[in-house]
């Protein structure tokens, strides 16, 4: 028993890659490997900025959740004292 030569995380018996990994390689060999590539480079990559703002996306959310608590925090303590 062998793991995958390509994602090294399912193991194989009777090949060297596993069913997964073998649609990847047939795409490979249907479309060429450099095709490939540029579709998984296009579509599953991000780039520096678009990366950037992802990240900038992300905090804000974490900082909107954040105040979002706080005023409901401040809110709820206005009213108990009152």
């Amino acid at each position: 028993m062998w793991s995958c030569a390509m994602c090294e995380r399912e193991y194989v018996v009777f090949t060297k890659v596993c069913p997964d990994c073998r649609k990847i390689k047939n795409f490979m060999n249907c479309y060429s490997r450099e095709r490939v590539l540029e579709i998984v480079e296009n579509v599953l990559s991000r780039t520096e900025d678009k990366q950037d703002n992802k990240i900038k996306d992300e905090v804000k959310k974490v900082i909107e959740e954040k105040q979002s608590q706080y005023d409901l925090r401040n809110y709820k303590k206005k009213n108990q004292s009152v």
